[in-house]
């Protein structure tokens, strides 16, 4: 039901008959599904969100600066100057860790650049699911989705670039939504002033 809150939440005319793709990118799990009629036609899941960016970052720094740091400086990262593409302006982040060979306290600088290159994979698991919803959507809602795009909800719709990475991935535009990280309470308290449509979301659980 979350990705039918999400739709409704970013505004998406989910009862009309043409199709509607949203993916809404948690900090566990990625949900993409097409939309219609308010009914979720096609949907995927993966255990692929935020967490395993994070994790992306950790292991880069581990590989590349043999420096251990934790969760919460690879989220600082990620949001202060994490990417999905590279950017016009690489910017840079001094973060602090321990040596993995001595175990004293070190300090490395990491750039945009980088961090792309550490969220590769995990942004590459985001895309399969995205890809496997759109290989398996009845052809008369896929050419509605190439019209009308696939809307991006959840977290990890505001990490720079990821619109245009999944542009580049799918060959379908990708929007991020207006207020992302708040689209699915915004659409599931919408749907609770509209009975039939909240039978529906609770049935369709």
């Amino acid at each position: 039901w979350e990705p039918l809150a999400a739709a409704i939440g970013a505004g998406l005319p989910v009862g009309t008959p043409a199709g509607d793709m949203i993916v809404n990118i948690g900090g566990g799990i990625t949900e993409a599904a097409v939309v219609s009629m308010n009914n979720i036609v096609r949907a995927e899941s993966g255990r692929v969100g935020g967490l395993r960016l994070d994790d992306g970052i950790i292991a880069y720094v581990r590989r590349k600066y043999n420096l251990v740091i934790g969760q919460p400086t690879a989220e600082a990262v990620k949001i202060q100057i994490g990417a999905a593409v590279d950017q016009p302006e690489d910017m840079s982040m001094e973060i602090q860790g321990r040596d993995n060979v001595s175990g004293l306290p070190r300090t490395v600088t990491v750039t945009t650049g980088e961090v792309v290159e550490g969220l590769a994979e995990p942004l590459a698991a985001i895309a399969t699911v995205v890809k496997s919803v759109l290989s398996n959507t009845p052809p008369e809602l896929a050419s509605d989705i190439i019209d009308r795009g696939i809307t991006l909800t959840g977290g990890c719709a505001l990490l720079r670039g990821i619109d245009e990475f999944l542009t580049r991935e799918t060959g379908v535009p990708a929007y991020r939504a207006e207020n992302p990280m708040i689209a699915v309470a915004v659409g599931a308290g919408r749907a609770l002033d509209d009975p039939a449509l909240f039978r529906r979301i609770v049935h369709s659980y």
